[in-house]
């Protein structure tokens, strides 16, 4: 009934714009396709997940991340083989979500015509709309099909923008141009598959904070997104808690049993196979030595209650 349920709000989502009703879902629309997150949410209706748990994102592994996502279900959720403006920086957010599409100036015009009614910027290009409602947090993810030459979605000019109002980057499925002025914005970072000094041509937006195809994964607005060089991966706004500390507990027991191993105290085969009594109350009592855990030891006590060894 769930699978159902997402699949008629999605469809009636996607049929607002070929109806000529809005360029955005509404807010309760959104709502309608992420009904398992129960916290706050942003005006236009997106998760708005807390930036203590983006901050915290930034240190979890894209493995564990992936492998999490994959146990619960969540197999399209990753996407690689990017062109990073800085490759060594890690970048979380919360998904402002865009596609754009090959020029057809029948539908262009509609939705011309839709933005203005809307309120929308008329000077310039619509690729400055989704620019426009970012909020400090907000990652612009963008669909651009894989276009390069003449797919440039943003310059040096949009990309300060960008940073401005959202203080983050983009991921966008297509290209930039000007890399070397993005390159000097500080603090802007973007995830793209192709730069090339074209302006972009024959191209139009279509919609914005709808689900989209980033690759092989699909991006719903308010998703959490955790972006370095090892790739992209997007997380459900609902799970992004749990994911978040069950990683950084993986990551303590992995700390552990290296140690361990370091130490000669116990085998490859007793550390990688299900834990003796001995080796948990072991691992516990490294726990309590430990002064920089990355979850509050009342988060750890909690999860540790619930813990099947």
């Amino acid at each position: 009934m769930k699978q159902c349920f997402f699949a008629f709000c999605f469809f009636t989502a996607i049929g607002s714009l070929a109806n000529a009703q809005q360029i955005s879902p509404t807010p309760d629309q959104i709502k309608a396709i992420t009904p398992e997150w129960t916290g706050e949410r942003f005006p236009d209706g997106r998760p708005k997940v807390p930036d203590a748990l983006l901050n915290r994102l930034e240190n979890i592994s894209m493995e564990e991340a992936w492998g999490y996502l994959r146990n619960k279900g969540y197999h399209n959720q990753y996407e690689n083989d990017w062109i990073l403006i800085h490759e060594d920086e890690v970048m979380t957010g919360r998904a402002l979500t865009a596609q754009f599409m090959p020029l057809r100036p029948d539908a262009d015009a509609v939705v011309k015509e839709i933005g203005k009614k809307e309120g929308r910027v008329q000077s310039g290009g619509t690729n400055s709309w989704p620019i426009d409602v970012l909020q400090e947090g907000d990652i612009y993810v963008a669909d651009s099909y894989g276009k390069i030459v003449d797919g440039t979605l943003i310059g040096d000019n949009l990309g300060n923008a960008i940073y401005a109002k959202s203080k983050r980057g983009v991921i966008f499925y297509g290209s930039v141009r000007d890399m070397a002025g993005l390159s000097e914005i500080e603090g802007f970072n973007g995830w793209v598959k192709g730069h090339d000094p074209s302006y972009i041509q024959q191209m139009m937006l279509s919609t914005i904070n709808y689900p989209i195809r980033i690759g092989r994964a699909t991006v719903l607005p308010g998703d959490a997104v955790l972006a370095n060089k090892w790739g992209v991966i997007f997380v459900p706004a609902h799970l992004l808690a749990d994911l978040v500390i069950n990683a950084e507990f993986v990551m303590l027991r992995d700390s552990f049993g290296i140690q361990r191993l370091k130490e000669g105290k116990y085998s490859p085969g007793e550390i990688d196979s299900r834990w003796s009594e001995s080796i948990v109350q072991d691992f516990l009592q490294w726990l309590n030595t430990q002064t920089d855990l990355p979850m509050s030891r009342a988060e750890l006590d909690e999860f540790l209650k619930d813990r099947n060894w």
